[in-house]
């Protein structure tokens, strides 16, 4: 009987509490439609901060994950390795490094996390088709690997292949751009361009790829590196290549790698440096992902700074809201109202009110994220979930913090004094 008796105890404490929340809510929201001029003037502040967290972590987010799409459609399981040439060795030839297709097979076979490699020679060229001529376009020299390990596939005609590649053959591939520069459409696949006066047959055509970071991605032009090594024979021994891993799992193992055999092959020792670079896809992944959760967090964090000020707002109306029912608290004390009863009652009102502005600001960042889009060329902007949740958070906090100073002035006012109150 004891223990039914308690468990019915607590049973109606937690009714009577939960109806005395209700009431308080209620109550609160007929204070703030009460006085709903000054309710909003006084939530403005906590309206903007919250609308402009939504908005700037929205986009933060939206342009966040286009950068990441955009990487990883470029791979991320590859390396690019190149010769470390300094400057003075470029001009006086001493110590020079040598990096030249016998590293790149020799990685080839003794690399067995590699799956592709290919090597990758870079100039700028004149491109010439007809009476039309583009000047500095980016070239590059490759093998029928490089379309896999960047995504560079055509859409139109095809990619050169292996027999291509070994009998160095006048074909090239060219970017969408290209054919603007040179004045022309699709129909250019089967003619012919001159690249730095040799004549090569168009046999594809480039999917788009877009411009990242400012760098049109379809401004350039591809060729056999055999073909660009008879071109410019001096890249013969300052060869780059690209190497793919098997997975991103053994991208490190790959690494590894390639380091081991050109430390080899190039007669270095224990403590020397390597005389060659070697940049990965994933790592400016995982940096870039760092800087938007950093840039992120740094932009809501000022924006939240905008929650002081709606908060102070808060505070000062609720102290006039204290003033006002002055009297009513003294009412309620001289019935038997207790001082937590009447502080918890006007920390709800505090509360309601900052939660309340936090929801409008809600909406209207949802508004203006769906509005910005809808323009055309915006990225894909959604409104995270947690976003939401840290902004109607930091609202009710801001009510609870600034709200409770307000409320303990109440909850400790004598009756007498309250109720001889003018």
């Amino acid at each position: 009987m004891n223990t039914a008796g308690r468990l019915s105890r607590a049973g109606h404490a937690v009714a009577g509490a939960a109806a005395r929340s209700g009431q308080n809510i209620l109550t609160a929201f007929a204070q703030i439609w009460a006085n709903r001029g000054r309710s909003f003037l006084t939530t403005l502040g906590v309206i903007i901060a919250v609308t402009a967290i939504i908005t700037v972590v929205s986009f933060v987010e939206g342009f966040g994950r286009y950068m990441t799409n955009m990487l990883r459609g470029y791979g991320t399981q590859y390396m690019i390795v190149w010769p470390d040439i300094s400057w003075e060795q470029e001009i006086t030839g001493i110590g020079r490094i040598i990096m030249d297709e016998r590293d790149v097979e020799a990685v080839r076979t003794e690399c067995p996390d590699i799956q592709r490699i290919t090597p990758f020679l870079f100039t700028e060229t004149q491109v010439a088709y007809r009476k039309s001529s583009a000047k500095q376009v980016p070239t590059r020299g490759v093998t029928e690997a490089y379309q896999v390990i960047r995504n560079y596939y055509v859409d139109k005609g095809r990619f050169f292949g292996p027999m291509d590649v070994e009998k160095a053959a006048d074909v090239v591939v060219v970017g969408r751009s290209v054919l603007k520069l040179l004045q022309c459409d699709e129909s250019i696949l089967g003619d012919f361009v001159q690249i730095a006066d040799r004549r090569f047959r168009v046999i594809g055509i480039l999917e788009p790829k877009g411009s990242f970071m400012g760098d049109d991605q379809d401004e350039t032009v591809m060729i056999p590196y055999t073909t660009m090594l008879q071109m410019f024979p001096q890249m013969r021994t300052t060869m780059r290549f690209l190497a793919e891993a098997r997975s991103e799992e053994v991208i490190d193992q790959a690494e590894a790698q390639i380091r081991r055999v050109l430390r080899q092959r190039h007669g270095l020792t224990i403590g020397q440096p390597d005389d060659f670079g070697i940049s990965r896809q994933d790592q400016m992944l995982r940096e870039f992902g760092k800087v938007r959760t950093i840039a992120a967090s740094v932009l809501a964090g000022i924006v939240s700074i905008s929650l002081l000020v709606g908060g102070i707002g808060i505070m000062n109306v609720m102290f006039v809201s204290v003033s006002e029912r002055t009297r009513e608290i003294g009412l309620r004390k001289s019935v038997g109202g207790r001082r937590r009863d009447i502080m918890l009652q006007f920390l709800t009102e505090a509360v309601v009110l900052s939660t309340t502005g936090g929801a409008i600001g809600v909406a209207i960042g949802y508004v203006l994220t769906h509005m910005a889009g809808m323009h055309p060329q915006m990225v894909d902007i959604n409104v995270p979930l947690w976003s939401v949740a840290l902004a109607l958070g930091f609202s009710a906090g801001a009510g609870v913090i600034f709200g409770v100073i307000p409320a303990f002035k109440a909850a400790i006012l004598h009756p007498i004094d309250a109720l001889r109150h003018e």
